[in-house]
């Protein structure tokens, strides 16, 4: 009875996912360009869509023998997998910190949530993406040492420690579904739903919440700053939504999942792309993918540029 309930509030599943949008839309060749950030921010660059600098790209071992030669001039950095998922293997460290003794410098590290690493802690975290401990398939990786991206200041009161994020599902080049991602100090200051952020639901035609849950639980008020989350506005909506539908134009990926930071000089950039995206973004918004995704499928007209096809969604969903 419930999966009929389900399927008539056009709540998209799993199997019909995979089945009727990312098989027949996502060509398996372009898979790499999003999977691999590392080969997303090139693309990014060759198309002048705004990414978080990459400072080094390690993909060996070796090249941590001296590892501490080329951060130490980094007040800040972002640790990740190039194939990671889910946020997995991600740190954020928000402080170098250099202590000089015996005319040497030592470096220790202060992560989001205030907790101190040091440098054999974070060169074995390294290792450990490096092994393929948090990539897709398991296999070997290459970790990313990223520019951190401050907060934009309209998140001061709706976050927990790190930077807020913005899912934006386009299908067929069309924004169809969007939530913005709050970290709680229950999901340690992450943007991360799996651990326990808030996942607020967007509208699409303005950039207003319209509802909020913290793993499935229906919540009215940030748990942490205890503000109400019900009058939250993104900034540059329009800017967001054409970034999103861009995307598509770049990778050539029919269904894909973007997630955009809000910056506080830059605007919205582009944080990374995912061609698997979850579905709990249905929770967040209170509404079923299936019916956006069909009535995209059947009026979508692909000779539209970005911008027509954000005025199509916004006007419509």
């Amino acid at each position: 009875m419930i999966f009929s309930q389900l399927k008539n509030l056009g709540v998209l599943g799993i199997n019909n996912r995979v089945g009727r949008y990312i098989l027949r839309h996502n060509a398996r060749s372009s898979y790499p360009l999003v999977d691999n950030k590392v080969y997303t921010a090139q693309r990014a660059k060759a198309w002048g869509i705004a990414m978080p600098e990459n400072y080094l790209i390690i993909e060996n071992y070796g090249s941590l023998k001296h590892f501490e030669t080329k951060i130490v001039n980094y007040d800040s950095f972002v640790i990740k997998p190039a194939n990671g998922s889910q946020g997995n293997g991600i740190i954020v460290i928000k402080e170098v910190i250099r202590e000089e003794k015996d005319g040497r410098i030592r470096l220790s590290f202060r992560r989001s949530n205030d907790k101190i690493m040091e440098l054999d802690e974070l060169k074995h975290h390294i290792s450990g993406i490096l092994s393929g401990l948090y990539s897709l398939a398991g296999q070997s990786d290459t970790a990313i040492i990223q520019q951190k991206i401050d907060k934009h200041p309209i998140f001061d009161k709706y976050s927990y420690g790190g930077i807020p994020d913005i899912r934006v599902i386009v299908f067929m080049g069309y924004p169809v579904m969007s939530m913005v991602r709050l970290p709680t100090k229950s999901s340690d200051g992450r943007a991360n739903l799996h651990q326990g952020a808030i996942g607020a639901g967007l509208n699409l035609s303005n950039g207003h919440t319209n509802n909020a849950v913290i793993r499935n639980q229906v919540v009215d008020f940030h748990p942490d700053t205890n503000h109400t989350l019900s009058d939250l506005q993104m900034p540059f909506w329009r800017e967001i939504l054409e970034l999103a539908a861009r995307c598509y134009d770049m990778v050539g990926l029919g269904y894909l999942g973007a997630d955009i930071v809000l910056t506080p000089d830059q605007g919205p950039i582009l944080l990374e792309l995912n061609a698997r995206p979850g579905l709990g973004i249905q929770i967040a918004n209170l509404a079923g993918l299936v019916p956006r995704l069909e009535k995209i499928r059947l009026e979508g007209e692909s000779n539209l540029l970005a911008r027509q096809r954000v005025e199509y969604s916004m006007k419509n969903f």
